[in-house]
């Protein structure tokens, strides 16, 4: 265990909303051990919007990673300034590799050697312990936590919705007329999405079966402008499209929905932040790695494994798997979700 103060704890992890996400529960139990400490957390301008103004993130420096090499010189201006007691090396990329090495801090923790991927453990001073076999990705980063002395639990996400925000997420849903579905059209990795035409099928089943309204979210890349042209066209159950809302926005959506259906994306951990019952689409990547963190297992449609398999935690990920997952497959868990879940609340 690391005996060192911590009056201020800087945070490197740049990228990838699901992983912002995760880290959240770090600096809550940090700022729940510790008020006092002062976190300053090194990010990407897109996952940054989601977290600024969360009241255990005490400042954000920012790494565009669109101004090539002169982000690095940003960062290492802004963090020359800011002297940390302890870093926290949460991203195992060189180029995360390359921030932690401009941070000022005695204490650089970061992943065993086994897990330091990209010559990262080059970067830090001290170490978790390596584990024997594989864990959830939530509780790999509560192992930084144990080095530090600092309990995990409660685990808890505080990302809203905000006082500020609860209006916008009224108006929003004041135009629907059904209890709405949340359905994450793509990912940021094609071999994770599930085929549109699917989707556009089970939008209709939403409508006419389960008399609920769905809603398109996501970013507006190529992908899910595409998966949104096929939805649109293909489905008469009056889905209304979100698509490009931003980050905050998708909280209250996901938030005020009954339900989330979700590939592995940031969403899906969003959605489990937020304590919104969802279905998790799982081929590609290992849920039992990825998938939601102890909550809406039995939503989970599983086509990573095959039949019986009892597969360990791994990092191993399996292409054209995606395309097993039918439309009865999905039907079948919103019918669980009905039986079991829907008697909670459905809109915000």
């Amino acid at each position: 265990m690391i005996d060192k103060p911590l009056d201020r704890v800087g945070v490197v992890m740049m990228s990838a909303v699901g992983d912002a996400v995760h880290v959240l529960p770090v600096i809550n139990a940090i700022k729940r051990s510790r008020p006092g400490t002062r976190i300053t957390w090194v990010l990407q301008p897109g996952p940054a919007t989601l977290v600024r103004g969360h009241p255990s993130v005490d400042e954000i420096v920012l790494f565009d990673r669109s101004r090539g090499w002169r982000a690095f010189v940003d960062v290492r201006r802004a963090m020359s300034g800011r002297p940390q007691d302890a870093l926290l090396a949460l991203q195992v990329y060189f180029k995360a590799g390359l921030v932690t090495a401009m941070c000022r801090a005695p204490v650089k923790l970061g992943f065993d050697l086994a897990r330091a991927r990209d010559l990262n453990w080059l970067f830090t001073t001290h170490r978790i312990p390596a584990r024997a076999s594989g864990q959830h990705v939530q509780d790999q980063y509560f192992e930084f936590l144990e080095a530090l002395g600092i309990p995990h639990e409660p685990v808890t996400w505080n990302l809203g919705p905000w006082d500020a925000e609860r209006s916008a997420q009224q108006e929003f849903f004041r135009e629907f007329e059904r209890p709405a579905v949340a359905i994450v059209v793509a990912t940021s990795k094609p071999e994770k999405d599930w085929p549109p035409e699917r989707w556009a099928q089970v939008v209709d089943a939403l409508w006419s079966d389960f008399g609920l309204q769905a809603v398109l979210v996501g970013g507006r890349s190529a992908r899910e402008l595409h998966a949104e042209g096929v939805i649109l066209s293909r489905s008469s159950g009056r889905p209304r499209s979100a698509l490009g809302s931003g980050l905050r926005p998708l909280v209250g959506i996901l938030d005020g929905s009954a339900l989330v259906i979700s590939p592995d994306t940031g969403p899906l951990h969003m959605s489990v932040a937020l304590d919104r019952p969802v279905i998790s689409l799982m081929g590609y990547t290992n849920p039992k790695r990825t998938g939601p963190y102890r909550r809406f297992h039995d939503l989970i449609v599983d086509a990573y494994g095959d039949p019986g398999e009892d597969y360990p935690i791994s990092m191993e990920n399996r292409p054209g798997r995606m395309a097993r997952i039918q439309v009865r497959d999905v039907l079948d868990r919103v019918e669980r979700w009905r039986t079991t879940y829907a008697s909670g609340r459905c809109q915000g």
